[in-house]
């Protein structure tokens, strides 16, 4: 499941995803807020929340966030990605290389951390 994280400023989406995520819930919640964002401006930060009870993505999500993500790369300003799953931080170390934003990763307990730098 993902759900959009509340009370953030404008310009900065906050996105939790927790559970099972299937292409649904990128098609249904991750696509239009992302697609809203890039309306209002052109440049958005992203905080990235994978809960501890994560279980992974289903096919279909994973070619949904591939696709997205590639088709507003350059608009990303910051990326904050918390998280204690492995291989999501081991993927997002290699996907930062080619970003042209800031990415930057915290552990699964730092969201008050990385919603300050986000914010900031």
């Amino acid at each position: 499941m993902i759900e959009r994280i509340p009370g953030l400023p404008a310009g900065v989406l906050g996105l939790r995803a927790s559970g099972q995520v299937s292409a649904a819930d990128y098609e249904t919640v991750l696509i239009p807020a992302v697609e809203e964002a890039f309306t209002q401006r052109a440049k958005v930060r992203l905080l990235y929340q994978i809960s501890n009870d994560f279980t992974g993505f289903d096919w279909g999500a994973m070619w949904d966030d591939a696709r997205v993500g590639l088709r507003h790369l350059a608009g990303w300003e910051r990326v904050a990605v918390v998280t204690d799953v492995a291989w999501i931080r081991a993927s997002m170390a290699l996907f930062a290389l080619a970003m042209p934003g800031m990415v930057r990763m915290f552990d699964g307990g730092e969201i008050d951390a990385a919603t300050a730098w986000i914010t900031g």
